[in-house]
């Protein structure tokens, strides 16, 4: 999905509220969070590489929090939009 931010999925289906939007950087697939009604999480949060957040989910399984960064950041579909934006640029 696309939006004036950019390409978009929802991690949980279930949660239309929820987005992460994906880009293109220079290391990979980049990933900012976006939450209805909490423009903060926006605001505060700059975009991602996916190396930051597989060192975060290393830290939380260290911690043995049962938090994990990889349950909302999916490369694959990542990929999947970042391809799908490449030709749309066409």
């Amino acid at each position: 999905m696309q939006d004036e931010n950019g390409f978009y999925y929802h991690p949980d289906p279930s949660d239309p509220e929820t987005r992460v939007y994906v880009r293109k950087g220079q290391a990979g697939a980049e990933f900012r969070l976006w939450r209805k009604g909490r423009p903060e999480v926006w605001e505060r949060h700059e975009w991602l590489p996916h190396a930051v957040i597989l060192a975060a989910a290393a830290m939380y399984k260290e911690r043995g929090s049962a938090s994990d960064p990889l349950a909302l950041y999916d490369l694959n579909v990542a990929n999947a939009l970042i391809r799908e934006a490449e030709r749309t640029r066409r």
